[in-house]
């Protein structure tokens, strides 16, 4: 059982008990939750239920399902969970794509166009996908996604953060204002090094310098979003971005400002949230 809090008003339910307990740690009662999990696999068995039953809900409800599917090496765990649960019509869920590199080919181990194909798309059946080419012509291709992410509301959007807290690929100091579906992005050196470590690259002069992302009030938009961030690496970031102020150079603590998020962490990536509420999980 997870120990759920919302940030900054924390709603926790301690791992193995039934009693809840709400701190008022920092003012102002926000909305997001966050779950704490014993590691990453309970982390990505959790989130993969829950996602789980957005999907069938949207399809039970209007016959169809639109997410928005994030990649990296935090999302291995969960999409693998998610793959494998079964009764989900996949053939009635429409994919978007949260961010891509530019000018990397799709065949590339790093491609995330790849990443999505082999370890979601193909495993289900998914035929209705909007994958972002990072070759070609971009405008272009931006334009025509776009058109096709605004027919509809996003159902259930699956994100992460970055080491930097970057949400997409919109690193600090983030865009908070466009009303953009997707843009063009420099890549910051924290966030490529980071591509770097995930073993993605054999250098950094390999890491792609600019990249195509999801907006973040985009991905604002989706009715529910999930945000599943696993291991110690990414502890600052979520120390930073929910537990101190909402801010572009945080970009990631924006969620804070969804009516239905949840972040799901696991005790390594929950390793830095303020001894108060340390000493809560630990119970």
């Amino acid at each position: 059982m997870p120990c759920y809090l919302t940030a900054h008003c924390f709603r926790l339910l301690a791992i193995g008990f039934d009693s809840r307990r709400r701190a008022k740690a920092f003012g102002n009662e926000e909305n997001v939750q966050i779950a704490v999990f014993r590691d990453k696999l309970a982390l990505a068995e959790a989130a993969a239920k829950d996602a789980a039953v957005a999907i069938r809900k949207a399809i039970e409800q209007q016959g169809f399902a639109r997410i928005i599917a994030a990649t990296g090496a935090s999302q291995f765990e969960f999409l693998e969970s998610l793959t494998t649960i079964p009764e989900i019509d996949w053939s009635r869920v429409e994919m978007f794509h949260l961010d891509e590199y530019l000018n990397l080919p799709a065949t590339h181990p790093a491609s995330f166009c790849r990443y999505l194909r082999e370890r979601l798309i193909d495993k289900v059946g998914i035929t209705r996908f909007h994958l972002l080419a990072g070759e070609g012509d971009v405008k272009k291709m931006i334009a025509d996604v776009t058109v096709e992410i605004r027919k509809k509301p996003i159902d259930v959007a699956f994100v992460g953060v970055g080491e930097n807290g970057h949400l997409a690929f919109n690193d600090p100091p983030a865009d908070f204002e466009t009303d953009e579906a997707y843009i063009v992005v420099k890549l910051d050196e924290a966030c490529r090094r980071q591509q770097l470590g995930e073993g993605w690259f054999k250098s950094l002069e390999e890491v792609p310098q600019r990249a195509i992302s999801m907006t973040i009030r985009q991905v604002l938009r989706s009715k529910q979003i999930l945000c599943i961030v696993p291991d110690a690496r990414k502890a600052n970031a979520v120390a930073k971005c929910f537990q101190e102020e909402v801010s572009p150079q945080a970009p990631a603590s924006i969620l804070r400002t969804h009516t239905n998020a949840t972040v799901y962490l696991d005790r390594d990536s929950a390793a830095l949230l303020n001894p108060e509420v340390a000493t809560l999980i630990a119970t």
